[in-house]
């Protein structure tokens, strides 16, 4: 098995692929040591970024600086031999091209760093930068292609709006899921406070409704409705009449429905009343005689209570003893 270490370089030297032996710190190898960092700070974004077009775009581009860097560390070749072509810098004029389109402008310099996989790109973007301006110096003294400059010059900028599009993608992503998440707590935590705190009354409600039931001797059936007319809770006592489930029902709903108690409710279907017939009315549901009463709280009604089981007397002092908690 080959072994990482070589030991040719101890000396200070490397080979180029050119098979030129040149100093670690020559100007060439410099140039493509730097887009070799460059690369590693690549992959450190492609393992931060979500979006897989993003992880794509970084794939194919890693694997071009894999050409580029040969190019690199080549002294002498002819034109034809070299990897990185006008091709390559025309395909990353399109994706910038393609990228603007896709993220919001900006203006003014950005401030790297709003989301990790953004900053690893803007670190990438730099390191890119002084890899150009390695080839720039290089230039002076060594053969480095038109392709390979131009490359790097276009991939900074690719970098800059890559990173600026993925983080805003991730920015608009994060702050959409907290607003659903916010949004729905709130409404869960609504619903549960308001039926919490319905349930809790309507059992106080109910508790006292029965104790006055115990003190005058007649079992009663105890019903609480909430602004809908819709059962919270409902309560038999022991020997309760099986009418009165249906009926201590519908005082509660006729309370809500006509915001008033069923006993005034009573005296105003009479014959030459303004509300006569009524109680025919929505299938005989509306009760009109005494037992039913809205639930008035803050100024605001929020329910009804309704008790059946005795007379109108009775089940009106039992109804009252409940709205009195």
């Amino acid at each position: 098995m080959m072994k990482v270490y070589t030991k040719t370089g101890d000396e200070g030297q490397t080979s180029l692929l050119s098979k030129q032996r040149v100093f670690k710190d020559d100007v060439r190898v410099e140039a493509y040591g730097t887009v070799d960092e460059a690369n590693s700070a690549m992959g450190l974004a492609k393992s931060l970024i979500k979006p897989s077009w993003a992880i794509d775009i970084i794939h194919q581009i890693q694997v071009e600086l894999i050409s580029l860097n040969a190019d690199l560390a080549t002294d002498t070749m002819t034109a034809v031999d070299y990897r990185i072509t006008s091709e390559h810098v025309e395909g990353l004029e399109s994706l910038i091209d393609s990228i603007e389109q896709r993220r919001i402008p900006q203006r003014g310099f950005v401030t790297p760093g709003a989301t990790s996989a953004s900053a690893a790109l803007d670190l990438a973007r730099t390191i890119v930068r002084r890899a150009e301006r390695c080839v720039v110096r290089l230039k002076r003294t060594g053969e480095v292609t038109v392709p390979v400059s131009l490359y790097l010059n276009r991939l900074s900028d690719l970098l800059y709006v890559l990173a600026r599009c993925v983080e805003q993608e991730e920015i608009v992503g994060t702050v959409t899921s907290k607003v659903l998440s916010v949004l729905k707590g709130e409404k869960a935590n609504s619903v549960k406070e308001d039926q919490c705190s319905m349930l809790a009354k309507a059992k106080k409600m109910i508790a006292a409704a029965e104790q006055k039931a115990l003190e005058i001797g007649v079992p009663m059936v105890i019903a609480v409705v909430d602004i809908g007319g819709n059962l919270v809770a409902q309560h038999r006592m022991d020997g309760a009449l099986l009418a009165s489930i249906s009926i201590s029902l519908d005082k509660a709903y006729t309370a809500v429905a006509l915001k008033m108690p069923t006993d005034q409710a009573a005296a105003l279907v009479t014959p030459g009343h303004p509300l006569f017939g009524l109680n025919t009315a929505n299938g005989g549901r509306l009760i009109v005689f005494g037992g039913g009463f809205p639930i008035i709280e803050a100024g605001n009604m929020i329910g009804g209570l309704g008790v059946s089981g005795g007379s109108v007397d009775e089940d009106m002092m039992v109804a009252k003893a409940g709205m009195a908690t």
